[in-house]
């Protein structure tokens, strides 16, 4: 089994990437099951009803949420009706949405799950122990399990990786927005990568305009990050090859689609 996860899609230049490429990569790598981030969707921070669809439209089975969860108002209106939206399960008791999601795929079932990272972020309970509950409710129906990491620090995301190694088929670190070459299959057979990186801007900074972000570093003044929405673009996924009889990965490989690394059918 094949498993594609998209990460960070950074508004309309991000959608459009994902709109173009994903049938071409469906067609090359043929995966089973198909899974992005989508929490940066609606010009950068959040999503909408209209764009969870829309992905669900092109081709996602699942999308995983992240910080930027709550910055469209109207997600309270049908988070709760969004099936195949993760949202971090290690938010407050009682959050509106989903803390895991089952996806159908091959005679098979994935569970998905979000957690976010403490360090230098929003307050929220601790990922490490939020893991262990979902993994245990999870493998009541699967030993197929899926990760996506939304944190700032490399040493978090690499220490929840060591941590659940063996446990989980997939741990994909997000947020950051830079792809990490660290990609790698865990001695226990869970496949890592720190960071997916980003879909959407190429030539911006972190997907934001690049001119206001030197801005801010000059000045120190507050200024107002927007996506730009022309320019070149990107797409950064990791496709994940999985043993589907005991859940670990066999193979772990990065996926870079922009001007300096061209995609070939």
């Amino acid at each position: 089994m094949k498993l594609l996860f998209i990460g960070d899609i950074v508004g309309s230049p991000g959608r459009n990437m994902v709109e173009e490429y994903l049938p071409k990569i469906k067609k090359k790598y043929q995966p089973h099951a198909t899974i992005m981030n989508g929490e940066n969707a609606a010009a950068g921070k959040g999503i909408t009803e209209k764009i969870y669809k829309q992905l669900l439209e092109w081709g996602a089975q699942a999308i995983t949420m992240g910080n930027h969860t709550w910055d469209k108002k109207e997600i309270f209106h049908f988070i709760d009706d969004a099936t195949y939206m993760v949202r971090p399960a290690n938010l407050p008791p009682n959050t509106p949405g989903n803390d895991i999601a089952y996806i159908k795929t091959n005679n098979h079932e994935i569970a998905v799950i979000n957690l976010l990272g403490r360090t230098f972020m929003q307050p929220v309970d601790d990922p490490f122990r939020k893991a262990d509950e979902l993994i245990e409710r999870a493998k009541k129906r699967t030993n197929i399990i899926f990760v996506d990491f939304h944190a700032e620090a490399t040493s978090e995301k690499q220490a929840l990786g060591w941590y659940l190694d063996g446990r989980v088929t997939a741990i994909a670190g997000t947020h950051t927005h830079v792809q990490t070459a660290d990609d790698r299959i865990l001695p226990n057979g869970t496949s890592y990568i720190t960071d997916t990186g980003m879909t959407g801007p190429y030539d911006g900074i972190l997907g934001t305009d690049r001119e206001s972000v030197i801005k801010k570093f000059l000045t120190g003044l507050p200024v107002r990050f927007e996506v730009p929405k022309d320019g070149r673009t990107q797409l950064s996924a990791i496709l994940v090859d999985i043993n589907e009889k005991n859940g670990q990965a066999k193979k772990i490989e990065r996926l870079q689609i922009n001007e300096d690394h061209p995609f070939f059918s």
